[in-house]
């Protein structure tokens, strides 16, 4: 892999499709040298019979006329060829790019979510991509194509005559010399903007998704004072940005273009001491006039290619992200066993030397009071984190050595938050199966009672759900959670709290959902509401993150332990009245 290709992290069909870009662009330019010869030619052609008192010769110049013609269909076959490889193939490679985000950060563990912000991975997918789809198409070939035409051009002047060829470059090193000397400066403020834009995203986010609660107390934008900062921070970052760049930009570009009064200055000298002809220093003139033209886009995008490195380092980061691997895809049967497991967040440990044992087609029961673990260990078994401690088997593989989506396919979810996306009722079960046909997809739905308000609804299974299934109560987005999971049919199924802030009609519903779900399963149950799991196989409680108690539901209410308090304490607090 070329130095290039790993500074732009692009893929090897990226950087094929680059190399390509700068052949195009190199190939526009110099064809759009052709009408600047002709133009010079028909000049020739008129002023040569003029200083010498002959006549000019039309015809000559009919046929000069007629590749000039010709030259400008060069020059928009060229630039049309060029468009395809810059700009069409820099959306390809975006596009890829952001597949292979979106496809990475799917085999990513959770603990790397735990440290990112939602706005950041956005704006590691859409606002890095279309920067580096940016500089794919408009900055990167172009600048390596105008470098090689100007130096081209440059070699072509120094054989008409080099003290005007050194008149136009003169003013070039000085003018590179403030835009690198300006480089460290200009990174560090786009550092600063960076991380201007992410924190004022973040504020945005957060402020969109308390709306309710600034409603509720009557707040207004301006009593919302991190917005308010994040915002003039990014404005101010913003200002100061362009401020520099416009700066050592316009410094850059009014030397540079000094180089036009040099040259006609000398070439003035010249002419009037005999030195030189007329024909040869209009070409000059022309020349000058057309070269800078190139020379200043270098010199514009040099400060985006600044800014290169703070969104490939970004890019890099992420898809450098270590993915979670494993080679096994089968397992012989479904019984679980956590053996000395440890599990930190942050350094601190949450789950703390559990040992215990699931076996295939039994149900059990993780209860214990809030921040005791019961959530972290079905997750855990889920391989949404890996454990810092001990192993994790399921049919005696450990579940390391298993390939995540292998895992994945063994095992459904019911959470008590539902994730809908916003498509139709159809395609939101159909994610449990995406092989499965439209009667398998309703057969689901109506095992889990969804049927009858599915087609109540305007389109029936092809009805839009909205954002994350804004469009339905709480209970209805549960049972299509459920009709998803019967759908996948997997043998091992995992209950988080699955009817904990379910109205007792909806809980009736949902209860008799995962009746059908979990028939013949391995299933594990969180239940803070411990009726729910009294006829349990077997019922795990946890404290601190250890397993304090287990056995069935009247083994433990034996023991007097932490069970039976809570027990006792939901019991009583069924009497309550308010």
């Amino acid at each position: 892999m070329s130095k290039l290709q790993k500074a732009l992290f692009l893929s090897d069909k990226g950087y094929k499709d680059l190399k390509k870009a700068i052949c195009a662009c190199t190939l526009t330019n110099l064809t759009m040298l052709l009408p600047f010869c002709v133009t010079v030619m028909i000049f020739s052609e008129i002023l040569t019979p003029v200083a010498n008192g002959g006549n000019v010769q039309w015809n000559h110049i009919w046929l000069l006329w007629g590749v000039g013609i010709i030259s400008a269909l060069l020059v928009f076959l060229a630039a049309k060829n060029d468009y395809r490889k810059t700009y069409i193939a820099s959306y390809q490679e975006s596009n890829a790019t952001r597949l292979r985000i979106a496809d990475h950060l799917r085999k990513l563990p959770m603990s790397f979510f735990n440290t990112k912000d939602l706005s950041e991975l956005t704006t590691n997918m859409m606002s890095d991509c279309s920067s580096m789809e940016s500089l794919l198409s408009s900055t990167i070939p172009p600048l390596i194509a105008n470098g090689i035409t100007v130096t081209l051009t440059c070699i072509l002047l120094a054989f008409f005559d080099w003290r005007l060829a050194l008149c136009v470059f003169c003013t070039v090193p000085l003018a590179f010399l403030i835009i690198w000397l300006s480089r460290k400066h200009q990174i560090k403020l786009f550092e600063k903007q960076v991380k201007a834009k992410l924190n004022a995203s973040d504020q945005v986010q957060e402020y969109l998704e308390g709306m309710k609660i600034i409603k509720s107390c009557g707040l207004s934008g301006v009593h919302f004072k991190s917005l308010d900062n994040a915002l003039l921070a990014m404005k101010k970052i913003a200002v100061k940005v362009e401020m520099a760049v416009g700066v050592f930009m316009s410094s850059a570009s009014m030397i540079l273009q000094a180089g036009i009064g040099i040259t006609i200055f000398v070439g003035a000298l010249l002419l009037t001491s005999g030195e030189i002809e007329l024909l040869p220093l209009l070409m000059f003139l022309l020349m000058v006039t057309r070269i800078y033209g190139p020379i200043l886009s270098i010199l514009a995008n040099l400060s985006s290619l600044l800014n290169l490195n703070v969104v490939t380092n970004r890019m890099r980061t992420l898809l450098t992200t270590p993915a979670m691997e494993g080679k096994e895809k089968e397992v012989s049967n479904c019984d679980i066993e956590l053996s000395h497991v440890t599990f930190a967040y942050n350094q601190e440990n949450v789950i703390k030397d559990i040992s215990c044992k699931i076996p295939q087609g039994s149900v059990t029961a993780l209860v214990g009071p809030s921040g005791s673990g019961k959530s972290t260990i079905s997750k855990l078994i889920a391989r949404f984190w890996d454990i810092q401690k001990g192993k994790i088997t399921i049919g005696g593989k450990d579940i390391k050595a298993m390939e995540p989506e292998s895992l994945m396919s063994y095992m459904s979810f019911v959470f008590q938050d539902v994730t809908l996306f916003n498509d139709t009722v159809m395609n939101n079960i159909r994610i449990g199966n995406p092989n499965a046909t439209d009667e398998q997809v309703i057969t689901a739905a109506q095992a889990a009672y969804c049927d009858e308000f599915v087609r109540e609804m305007p389109e029936g299974y092809q009805t839009l759900l909205g954002e994350n299934g804004s469009t339905l109560s709480g209970g209805e987005r549960q049972r299509i959670s459920i009709a998803r999971a019967l759908l996948k049919n997997a043998p091992i199924i995992l209950l988080d709290e699955a009817t904990a802030s379910l109205d007792p009609e909806n809980e009736v519903l949902v209860q008799k959902a995962i009746a059908k779900l979990i028939e013949g399963k391995t299933v594990i149950m969180i239940a803070h509401r411990l009726r729910t799991v009294v006829d349990a196989d077997q019922i795990f409680v946890l404290e601190n993150g250890k397993l304090v108690e287990s056995g069935t539901h009247n083994e433990l209410m034996k023991k007097q332990g932490l069970y039976q308090k809570l027990y006792h304490i939901q019991q009583e607090s069924l009497g309550w009245v308010v």
